[in-house]
């Protein structure tokens, strides 16, 4: 029975080897954003060709090696909450494009530049549409079955990202100490879990095992996007648990009050 038991530990072992591997942020990402730019290639497609465009340019634009790069920026600022129905055309209108050699890359520079930031401002401002606090959501229609293959790789990528929180938080992981003690009081202790989620999600799709919560500064451009969102993450985090200690402080300082008795 040992012997038998052992070998179960021992297939078990190697079935999760192969599952961290397999089901790493890092695969799961690129297999949604590889879903997501198949799934709405027609879109895009559409929106480009009614964008004000010619047709000569349009077609040229969708079968550059740009366009895929474009789609991912449109996804990235449907994410951040931009009418991209409206906003492409006013890019088209609002300057020529001369001898451009590439439309569709000189289009991704102009959604880049603008959609940088959440559309909005103060509180009209909604947050952007994030999985795990990184990756852009695919919003708008698409066929079913590719909604449901998004829809459970959305879901695992965030299930991994809890679940390799829960690890860092249960055994103490260096990284996670650095964020700060997460605060108690509800609201403050999910916006600290939201921010530390992000960045063990960020830690899991670039491979970071050290003991600094970002790793070593990102140098690959695709990274550096998530690195921005990272750094964010971490800065609320820091700040979440700097005011909480602030709090226990003041506590501890003024107390209950003894009142003196009367004679």
């Amino acid at each position: 029975m040992l012997q038998h038991v052992g070998a179960e530990l021992s297939a078990h072992e190697t079935i999760t080897a192969e599952q961290d591997a397999w089901a790493s942020i890092a695969q799961l990402a690129a297999e949604y954003e590889t879903l997501a730019a198949a799934a709405q290639h027609d879109r895009w497609a559409a929106l480009i060709r009614s964008c004000g465009l010619s047709d000569e340019d349009a077609d040229d634009a969708i079968a550059s090696p740009a366009f895929g790069a474009l789609t991912a920026e449109l996804r990235r600022a449907e994410a951040n909450q931009h009418d991209v129905a409206s906003l492409l055309p006013r890019l088209v209108r609002a300057r020529g494009f001369g001898d451009a050699d590439d439309i569709a890359a000189v289009l991704h520079y102009r959604v880049a530049k603008v959609t940088a930031r959440p559309s909005g401002s103060g509180r009209a401002r909604k947050g952007p549409r994030l999985i795990a606090g990184l990756i852009p959501e695919a919003a708008g229609t698409v066929p079913s079955e590719m909604r449901q293959a998004l829809t459970e790789r959305r879901d695992l990528i965030e299930t991994r990202a809890d679940a390799l929180l829960d690890t860092a938080l249960t055994e103490k992981h260096e990284w996670i100490a650095k964020l700060g003690v997460q605060p108690k009081q509800a609201r403050a202790a999910q916006a600290w879990r939201y921010a530390a989620r992000t960045i063990a999600a960020y830690r899991d799709r670039y491979g970071i095992t050290g003991p600094a919560p970002l790793g070593a500064p990102a140098e690959a451009e695709s990274q550096k996007l998530d690195a921005a969102r990272a750094r964010a993450a971490l800065d609320r985090a820091q700040n979440l648990a700097r005011a909480e200690q602030s709090e226990q402080e003041h506590a501890r300082r003024t107390g209950p009050q003894r009142v003196r008795p009367s004679l």
